[in-house]
């Protein structure tokens, strides 16, 4: 059958996919930098720490070890440090409270960050009658609400333990992350009955290689230069929906634009402690 394709004017939704229908086929689309502009967990730690979720030192420390992962690439050590730290600054918060607060926090801030040129190659899937789900390594709670919004079948994220109600701040099973995430779409196309031959994997990264290397479409979107030149070399599809002035630093290394972030995020904090009024 023949594939379905846009009319739209929207410069980013014409550079969109025509996708093929086929009843075994799927979508798989990392989150950071492919759907959302920048690094979802900041948005949502930002928002939670304005709410006083969680103190500002948990915070300190929880942005220190993601760039310590980030510089530290794919390095076993590096790995287990991030498994061992990743969601701890939430231990014993409520997850009920969490997820309300996040609902409020994507409409706020993720919502307006949302690439619609990535956002019209999943409904481009959806219209064809895939599914499309979100696999990424921010935690499972938030991949799922992003996934609801944008009105996707689902998400993989990084599984936090639950007890009793409350985040105990370990994690089950893996960190969702290179070969990890791989192994994640594996499992679901083996339970849902999807020919990974007949699907399609989007992101933006040199460290979802063993993602995209599973399917029968890799596609590489708003790649880091890494990511681009392993596309280029492989004969992928490269999309990218940036400006002109954002993809010009694709060169500039994850670690800096995540201490960035964080960064500001503490530093904006400690503002507003200094304006707030002494009690």
């Amino acid at each position: 059958m023949p594939g379905r394709s846009t009319g739209s004017a929207v410069p980013e939704v014409e550079q969109a996919l025509a996708i093929p229908d086929h009843p075994e086929a799927a979508a798989f689309f990392d989150v950071d930098n492919t759907v959302v502009v920048g690094a979802s967990i900041f948005y949502f730690a930002k928002g939670l720490a304005a709410r006083k979720f969680f103190s500002t030192s948990d915070l300190r420390r929880f942005l220190w070890q993601q760039v310590k992962f980030r510089a530290g690439g794919e390095a076993q050590d590096h790995i287990t440090s991030a498994q061992e730290s990743a969601l701890a600054f939430i231990a014993g918060k409520p997850v009920a409270e969490l997820v309300a607060m996040s609902e409020e926090i994507y409409d706020e801030t993720i919502a307006a960050r949302i690439y619609s040129g990535t956002r019209a190659l999943a409904q481009l899937h959806l219209d064809a009658g895939e599914r499309v789900w979100l696999v990424t390594a921010t935690p499972e709670e938030l991949a799922r609400l992003i996934a609801r919004r944008l009105g996707l079948t689902g998400a993989l994220g990084t599984r936090a333990e639950e007890q009793d109600g409350l985040f105990t701040g370990r994690l089950l099973g893996e960190l969702l992350h290179g070969e990890a995430k791989a192994a994640a779409v594996r499992d679901l196309a083996l339970r849902e009955g999807l020919d990974l031959a007949q699907c399609a994997a989007y992101s933006d990264s040199i460290n979802d290689i063993p993602m995209l290397s599973l399917v029968g479409r890799p596609v590489a979107v708003n790649p880091d230069s890494a990511l681009r030149d392993e596309a280029r070399r492989r004969g992928w599809e490269i999309r990218d929906f940036r400006t002109g002035r954002k993809a010009a630093r694709i060169g500039v290394p994850t670690a800096l634009a995540t201490a960035a972030a964080g960064g500001a995020v503490v530093g904006a904090m400690a503002i507003g402690r200094r304006r707030s009024p002494v009690a």
